[in-house]
């Protein structure tokens, strides 16, 4: 397909990209692909209705974003390496969502914009002038006055507060404005932080990721555009349509994980029949991320289903915390029957199924938790993440003692701290 996008030149969303060559069906296609993201929520153990985000038809959200009348939004590039950018705007080479992100983005977007030096300054200003949507990529250099990054001779942290003044909503894209990635990662020489440790106060939406799904950061800043509201976030700010529930409980290798199949080098014959990585680290079991539901490249594949463990980029500090990568992840409880049977005779098959049983159930009671968590539920704590607390969004805790489940007894689990 070909199109021709000169701008905003009609008075609606749904005329501009109709006048650049979609039409309809393709703008519906679009929208159905981002009610199947805010559905993605409370998807497993067994739950029929999402939790966090309730059902939209497509034709409601088209209704809905196609009437936008020209929202502004300022999206700035900060100290990180662009590839969030390419995510969004490369996830699967279809042009919808490239046009529309460049629709919504025209007032200011420093990688996509045609504009460079004093002409992309002064759209800056205009744009942070009005009411707009501030989407940040990019993590913010505190150290020596924030002379690691600079944009137009001001700090990157001068550039984003100016930004945020007028904001109705900042939206943390990636896990460098998350939390500052690898820049903050010991001994984070250029002070690097994320924006809701500059910008405080203030509710700021994190969208997880090394980078994060291209469809999540376009249906975060959907569903800001079409319910008129922030969508529900964990304790960490993320969406959490999209963060609600581990990798390992809808990877498509668990089952191999349940039966104790697992690749225990790269080139094994574990590896060739795609068996469980958990042992080469996969960090899926700590992990809360839509990969394996989503993935990337309009639901191609995702790194586990490639052949790679899961490195749990969606996770606070994961640089810090899960290296080194490829060592396995510790204090995960369950064992597989297989596994069981190899080590200590069939004896004792019996004791491993109830031992997976016990697992599975666990698994299970965490994503009921978490879904929950609207509510005032904070979900189990399992798999060795125990400083993992969940709480409604956004208010805060000074202690989760009194909300953890007295069920948290089994040996493949903790109780909440």
């Amino acid at each position: 397909m070909s199109f021709e996008l000169n701008g905003w030149t009609e008075p609606t969303l749904e005329e501009n990209l109709i006048k650049a060559g979609f039409d309809r069906r393709d703008f519906l296609k679009y929208c159905g692909e981002l009610a199947a993201v805010f559905a993605v929520g409370g998807a497993v153990a067994g739950s029929a209705t999402p939790a966090f985000a309730a059902p939209v038809p497509a034709e409601v959200i088209a209704d809905k974003m196609g009437a936008l009348t020209k929202p502004v939004v300022v999206w700035l590039q900060l100290q990180e390496c662009t590839g969030c950018m390419e995510s969004a705007l490369r996830s699967g080479g279809t042009t919808i969502e490239d046009a529309v992100l460049r629709l919504l983005s025209v007032e200011y977007n420093e990688l996509v914009m045609p504009a460079a030096g004093a002409a992309a300054n002064k759209a800056l200003e205009a744009a942070n002038a009005q009411p707009h949507v501030l989407v940040v990529n990019g993590s913010i250099p505190t150290k020596d006055g924030g002379i690691y990054c600079t944009i137009g001779g001001e700090s990157a942290e001068s550039v984003l507060r100016k930004s945020s003044e007028k904001a109705s909503a900042i939206i943390a894209v990636g896990a460098c404005a998350v939390w500052g990635s690898v820049q903050a990662s010991k001994p984070n020489p250029t002070g690097a932080v994320g924006v809701d440790q500059i910008i405080t106060g203030r509710p700021v939406i994190n969208v997880a990721g090394c980078p994060p799904i291209g469809e999540v950061i376009t249906a975060t800043i959907a569903y800001l555009l079409t319910h008129g509201e922030a969508p529900k976030l964990d304790n960490q700010g993320r969406p959490l349509f999209a963060y609600d529930q581990r990798i390992h409980d809808s990877c498509q290798r668990r089952a191999h994980f349940d039966a104790g199949q697992f690749v225990r080098s790269f080139d094994d014959d574990g590896a060739r029949n795609g068996w469980c990585l958990y042992e080469v680290g996969c960090k899926g079991p700590s992990t809360f991320a839509a990969c394996p539901i989503i993935k990337w490249n309009k639901g191609t594949s995702w790194p586990v289903q490639a052949g790679h463990p899961c490195l749990g980029c969606t996770e606070k500090n994961f640089f810090d915390n899960f290296t080194p990568f490829y060592s396995t992840l510790p204090n995960v409880g369950g064992f597989g029957v297989e596994g069981t049977a190899e080590a200590v005779g069939w004896g004792v098959v019996g004791v491993a199924a109830a031992g997976v049983a016990i697992h599975a159930g666990v698994t299970a009671a965490a994503n009921a938790a978490s879904r929950n968590a609207a509510s005032g539920n904070e979900p189990l704590q399992a798999f060795g993440d125990s400083e993992r607390v969940w709480l409604p969004n956004p208010k805060k805790v000074e202690s989760a003692d009194a909300e953890a489940p007295a069920e948290t007894t089994t040996d493949d689990s903790k109780k909440a701290e």
